[in-house]
Protein backbone atom coordinates (compact mmCIF):
# COMPACT_ATOMS: atom_id res chain seq x y z
CA UNK A 1 0.00 0.00 0.00
CA UNK A 2 3.01 2.46 0.56
CA UNK A 3 4.28 2.44 -2.81
CA UNK A 4 0.77 3.08 -4.26
CA UNK A 5 0.35 6.09 -1.91
CA UNK A 6 4.06 7.57 -2.97
CA UNK A 7 2.97 7.02 -6.47
CA UNK A 8 -0.42 8.20 -6.25
CA UNK A 9 0.99 11.45 -3.95
CA UNK A 10 4.08 12.26 -6.74
CA UNK A 11 1.22 11.94 -9.09
CA UNK A 12 -0.95 14.72 -7.59
CA UNK A 13 1.93 16.41 -6.46
CA UNK A 14 3.38 17.05 -10.02
CA UNK A 15 0.05 18.35 -11.33
CA UNK A 16 0.00 20.76 -8.48
CA UNK A 17 3.25 21.07 -8.86
CA UNK A 18 2.83 22.41 -12.90
CA UNK A 19 -0.17 24.04 -12.48
CA UNK A 20 1.82 26.21 -10.08
CA UNK A 21 4.61 26.56 -12.14
CA UNK A 22 2.17 28.51 -14.47
CA UNK A 23 1.23 30.92 -11.60
CA UNK A 24 5.26 31.91 -11.04
CA UNK A 25 5.85 31.98 -14.82
CA UNK A 26 3.11 35.03 -15.04
CA UNK A 27 4.29 36.60 -11.74
CA UNK A 28 7.92 36.53 -12.76
CA UNK A 29 7.60 37.55 -16.55
CA UNK A 30 4.64 40.12 -15.84
CA UNK A 31 4.78 41.24 -11.97
CA UNK A 32 0.61 39.94 -12.20
CA UNK A 33 -1.47 37.24 -11.31
CA UNK A 34 -3.80 34.85 -12.84
CA UNK A 35 -6.73 33.45 -11.07
CA UNK A 36 -7.87 31.18 -14.26
CA UNK A 37 -5.14 28.39 -14.01
CA UNK A 38 -7.24 26.26 -12.51
CA UNK A 39 -9.55 26.57 -15.42
CA UNK A 40 -7.48 26.40 -17.71
CA UNK A 41 -6.53 23.14 -17.19
CA UNK A 42 -10.33 22.35 -17.15
CA UNK A 43 -10.18 23.46 -20.75
CA UNK A 44 -7.65 21.48 -21.55
CA UNK A 45 -9.13 17.95 -20.12
CA UNK A 46 -12.04 19.07 -22.48
CA UNK A 47 -10.78 19.68 -25.77
CA UNK A 48 -8.08 16.39 -25.07
CA UNK A 49 -11.47 14.57 -24.58
CA UNK A 50 -12.81 15.83 -27.54
CA UNK A 51 -10.01 14.78 -29.68
CA UNK A 52 -9.50 11.68 -28.48
CA UNK A 53 -12.63 9.99 -27.88
CA UNK A 54 -15.08 11.86 -30.20
CA UNK A 55 -12.41 12.72 -32.97
CA UNK A 56 -10.59 9.73 -32.62
CA UNK A 57 -7.67 10.94 -32.92
CA UNK A 58 -4.12 9.18 -30.87
CA UNK A 59 -3.78 9.99 -27.28
CA UNK A 60 -0.29 11.96 -28.10
CA UNK A 61 -1.39 13.80 -31.06
CA UNK A 62 -4.77 14.78 -28.74
CA UNK A 63 -2.61 16.17 -25.85
CA UNK A 64 0.02 17.70 -28.30
CA UNK A 65 -2.96 19.42 -30.34
CA UNK A 66 -4.57 20.24 -26.75
CA UNK A 67 -1.33 21.90 -25.27
CA UNK A 68 -0.51 24.22 -28.93
CA UNK A 69 -4.35 25.39 -28.24
CA UNK A 70 -3.99 26.46 -24.49
CA UNK A 71 -0.37 27.83 -25.46
CA UNK A 72 -2.40 30.29 -28.23
CA UNK A 73 -4.89 30.73 -25.74
CA UNK A 74 -2.75 32.50 -22.96
CA UNK A 75 -0.87 33.74 -25.50
CA UNK A 76 -4.18 35.95 -26.35
CA UNK A 77 -4.77 36.56 -23.00
CA UNK A 78 -2.04 38.49 -22.06
CA UNK A 79 -1.43 40.45 -25.62
CA UNK A 80 -5.34 41.14 -26.36
CA UNK A 81 -6.34 41.46 -22.75
CA UNK A 82 -4.04 42.07 -20.02
CA UNK A 83 -2.28 44.23 -22.34
CA UNK A 84 -4.87 46.48 -23.30
CA UNK A 85 -6.26 46.53 -19.42
CA UNK A 86 -2.75 47.79 -18.69
CA UNK A 87 -1.94 50.36 -21.91
CA UNK A 88 -5.63 52.22 -20.67
CA UNK A 89 -3.64 52.90 -16.94
CA UNK A 90 -5.92 49.46 -15.18
CA UNK A 91 -4.42 48.53 -11.80
CA UNK A 92 -3.06 45.52 -11.07
CA UNK A 93 -6.27 44.60 -9.19
CA UNK A 94 -8.28 45.16 -12.19
CA UNK A 95 -6.20 42.37 -14.43
CA UNK A 96 -6.70 39.73 -11.13
CA UNK A 97 -10.50 40.71 -11.66
CA UNK A 98 -10.21 39.86 -15.48
CA UNK A 99 -8.38 36.47 -15.00
CA UNK A 100 -11.22 35.90 -12.54
CA UNK A 101 -13.63 36.66 -15.24
CA UNK A 102 -12.13 34.63 -17.94
CA UNK A 103 -12.34 31.56 -15.02
CA UNK A 104 -16.13 32.10 -14.90
CA UNK A 105 -16.41 32.75 -18.72
CA UNK A 106 -14.20 28.86 -19.35
CA UNK A 107 -16.35 27.65 -16.60
CA UNK A 108 -19.49 28.58 -18.53
CA UNK A 109 -18.80 27.87 -21.85
CA UNK A 110 -17.53 24.45 -21.16
CA UNK A 111 -20.93 24.02 -19.19
CA UNK A 112 -22.66 25.59 -22.89
CA UNK A 113 -20.56 23.14 -25.07
CA UNK A 114 -20.17 20.28 -23.04
CA UNK A 115 -22.76 20.51 -20.46
CA UNK A 116 -22.87 20.08 -16.73
CA UNK A 117 -22.26 16.45 -16.27
CA UNK A 118 -19.16 14.36 -15.56
CA UNK A 119 -17.70 12.97 -18.44
CA UNK A 120 -15.82 10.01 -18.74
CA UNK A 121 -12.23 10.25 -20.66
CA UNK A 122 -11.44 6.87 -22.31
CA UNK A 123 -8.55 5.05 -20.71
CA UNK A 124 -5.32 5.71 -22.35
CA UNK A 125 -4.06 1.76 -21.77
CA UNK A 126 -5.87 -1.40 -22.53
CA UNK A 127 -4.66 -2.70 -19.29
CA UNK A 128 -6.14 -1.70 -16.21
CA UNK A 129 -3.02 -2.10 -13.69
CA UNK A 130 0.60 -2.75 -14.02
CA UNK A 131 2.56 -4.76 -11.89
CA UNK A 132 5.37 -2.98 -10.44
CA UNK A 133 6.96 -4.68 -7.27
CA UNK A 134 4.52 -6.42 -6.17
CA UNK A 135 2.00 -4.21 -6.51
CA UNK A 136 -0.99 -3.14 -8.85
CA UNK A 137 -0.62 0.49 -10.08
CA UNK A 138 -2.80 2.17 -12.33
CA UNK A 139 -1.22 2.87 -15.33
CA UNK A 140 -2.50 6.14 -16.29
CA UNK A 141 -1.21 7.58 -12.57
CA UNK A 142 1.59 6.42 -13.80
CA UNK A 143 1.89 8.48 -17.03
CA UNK A 144 0.32 11.50 -15.39
CA UNK A 145 3.56 11.62 -13.10
CA UNK A 146 5.87 10.98 -16.30
CA UNK A 147 4.39 13.92 -18.20
CA UNK A 148 4.76 15.79 -15.06
CA UNK A 149 8.13 15.41 -14.53
CA UNK A 150 9.12 15.43 -18.49
CA UNK A 151 7.40 18.92 -18.63
CA UNK A 152 9.24 19.80 -15.24
CA UNK A 153 12.30 19.26 -16.51
CA UNK A 154 11.85 20.40 -20.67
CA UNK A 155 10.82 23.79 -18.83
CA UNK A 156 13.89 23.52 -16.94
CA UNK A 157 16.58 23.36 -19.83
CA UNK A 158 14.29 25.86 -21.71
CA UNK A 159 14.63 28.76 -19.05
CA UNK A 160 17.76 28.29 -18.59
CA UNK A 161 19.88 26.45 -21.66
CA UNK A 162 18.00 28.27 -24.62
CA UNK A 163 18.26 31.49 -25.85
CA UNK A 164 14.97 32.83 -25.31
CA UNK A 165 14.52 31.22 -21.87
CA UNK A 166 17.12 33.82 -21.03
CA UNK A 167 15.77 36.46 -22.92
CA UNK A 168 12.58 35.78 -20.58
CA UNK A 169 14.72 35.69 -17.69
CA UNK A 170 16.14 38.78 -18.42
CA UNK A 171 13.21 40.35 -19.10
CA UNK A 172 11.48 39.53 -15.66
CA UNK A 173 14.65 40.53 -14.02
CA UNK A 174 14.96 44.16 -15.98
CA UNK A 175 12.40 45.20 -18.43
CA UNK A 176 14.35 48.38 -19.36
CA UNK A 177 17.47 46.63 -19.89
CA UNK A 178 16.32 43.86 -21.83
CA UNK A 179 14.68 46.38 -23.86
CA UNK A 180 18.05 48.15 -24.35
CA UNK A 181 19.94 44.50 -25.28
CA UNK A 182 17.44 44.19 -28.32
CA UNK A 183 14.55 41.40 -26.07
CA UNK A 184 11.39 41.58 -27.08
CA UNK A 185 10.04 42.17 -23.73
CA UNK A 186 6.09 41.85 -24.53
CA UNK A 187 6.95 38.77 -26.35
CA UNK A 188 8.58 37.33 -23.24
CA UNK A 189 5.27 38.54 -21.42
CA UNK A 190 3.49 36.44 -24.07
CA UNK A 191 4.94 33.39 -24.35
CA UNK A 192 5.43 33.28 -20.04
CA UNK A 193 1.22 33.63 -20.41
CA UNK A 194 1.22 31.03 -22.63
CA UNK A 195 3.73 28.60 -21.50
CA UNK A 196 1.54 28.33 -18.21
CA UNK A 197 -1.69 28.12 -19.60
CA UNK A 198 -0.01 24.92 -22.24
CA UNK A 199 0.99 23.70 -19.40
CA UNK A 200 -2.40 23.61 -17.10
CA UNK A 201 -3.79 22.30 -20.31
CA UNK A 202 -1.59 19.79 -20.93
CA UNK A 203 -2.13 18.07 -17.24
CA UNK A 204 -5.64 18.60 -17.45
CA UNK A 205 -5.66 15.85 -20.90
CA UNK A 206 -3.37 13.45 -18.39
CA UNK A 207 -5.46 12.77 -15.29
CA UNK A 208 -8.94 13.56 -17.42
CA UNK A 209 -8.62 9.68 -17.74
CA UNK A 210 -8.20 9.35 -14.20
CA UNK A 211 -10.45 11.63 -11.97
CA UNK A 212 -13.06 12.13 -15.27
CA UNK A 213 -13.86 15.79 -16.84
CA UNK A 214 -16.52 17.77 -15.32
CA UNK A 215 -16.67 21.85 -15.35
CA UNK A 216 -15.11 22.69 -11.73
CA UNK A 217 -12.43 19.51 -12.23
CA UNK A 218 -9.88 22.82 -11.74
CA UNK A 219 -11.28 25.07 -9.40
CA UNK A 220 -10.04 22.87 -6.41
CA UNK A 221 -6.42 21.80 -8.16
CA UNK A 222 -6.43 25.47 -9.32
CA UNK A 223 -6.05 26.98 -4.90
CA UNK A 224 -3.54 23.86 -4.19
CA UNK A 225 -1.58 24.44 -6.95
CA UNK A 226 -1.57 28.10 -5.89
CA UNK A 227 -1.08 27.03 -2.24
CA UNK A 228 2.10 25.04 -3.19
CA UNK A 229 3.52 28.25 -4.99
CA UNK A 230 3.82 30.27 -2.21
CA UNK A 231 4.67 27.65 0.24
CA UNK A 232 7.43 27.24 -1.71
CA UNK A 233 8.14 31.15 -2.53
CA UNK A 234 5.81 32.93 -4.88
CA UNK A 235 7.70 32.95 -8.52
CA UNK A 236 10.06 30.66 -7.79
CA UNK A 237 10.01 27.60 -10.38
CA UNK A 238 11.69 25.53 -7.86
CA UNK A 239 9.77 26.28 -5.16
CA UNK A 240 6.40 25.86 -6.90
CA UNK A 241 7.46 22.02 -7.51
CA UNK A 242 8.40 21.03 -3.93
CA UNK A 243 5.17 23.10 -2.47
CA UNK A 244 3.06 21.22 -5.25
CA UNK A 245 4.80 17.56 -4.13
CA UNK A 246 4.56 19.04 -0.59
CA UNK A 247 0.42 19.28 -0.75
CA UNK A 248 0.09 15.66 -2.97
CA UNK A 249 1.93 13.89 0.04
CA UNK A 250 0.17 15.89 2.64
CA UNK A 251 -3.44 14.92 1.53
CA UNK A 252 -2.46 11.96 0.34
CA UNK A 253 -0.77 10.60 3.52
CA UNK A 254 -3.76 12.19 5.22
CA UNK A 255 -6.76 10.55 3.96
CA UNK A 256 -4.93 7.46 4.07
CA UNK A 257 -4.09 7.15 7.92
CA UNK A 258 -6.49 10.06 9.23
CA UNK A 259 -9.32 10.66 7.18
CA UNK A 260 -10.60 12.69 3.75
CA UNK A 261 -12.93 14.57 5.33
CA UNK A 262 -10.00 16.73 6.68
CA UNK A 263 -7.25 16.64 4.39
CA UNK A 264 -8.06 20.25 2.79
CA UNK A 265 -8.60 21.91 6.48
CA UNK A 266 -4.77 20.65 7.15
CA UNK A 267 -3.95 21.11 3.66
CA UNK A 268 -4.81 25.08 3.78
CA UNK A 269 -3.72 25.35 7.41
CA UNK A 270 -0.58 24.70 6.68
CA UNK A 271 -0.54 27.28 4.29
CA UNK A 272 -1.87 29.82 6.89
CA UNK A 273 1.07 28.71 8.72
CA UNK A 274 3.56 28.90 6.63
CA UNK A 275 2.38 32.76 5.48
CA UNK A 276 2.45 33.96 9.08
CA UNK A 277 5.74 32.51 10.04
CA UNK A 278 7.80 32.11 6.67
CA UNK A 279 6.01 34.97 4.34
CA UNK A 280 8.12 34.59 1.52
CA UNK A 281 8.01 30.83 1.37
CA UNK A 282 10.55 27.78 1.86
CA UNK A 283 13.01 29.23 -1.24
CA UNK A 284 12.50 32.78 0.67
CA UNK A 285 11.57 34.32 -2.65
CA UNK A 286 12.02 38.16 -2.41
CA UNK A 287 8.66 40.24 -3.36
CA UNK A 288 8.69 41.65 -6.95
CA UNK A 289 7.43 45.83 -6.64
Amino acid sequence: MLIQLIIGALMIGSVYGLVGLGYGLIYKASGLMSLAQGDMLMIGAFLGMTFYKYLGLPFIVSLLLTMFIMFMLGMFIERILVTKLLAKGAQTVYVILCTISISMILQNGAMLTWGSNVMQFPSVFKTNTVNIFGYEIIPENLLALGVGIFCMLALHLFMTKSKFGTSMRAAAQDELAASALGINVPATKGAAWGIASMLAGGIGVVIGPIFGVYTSMGAMIGQKAFAGAVVGGYGNMYGAIIGGMFFGFVETFVSAYLTSSYKDFISFGILIIVMIFMPTGLFREEVME
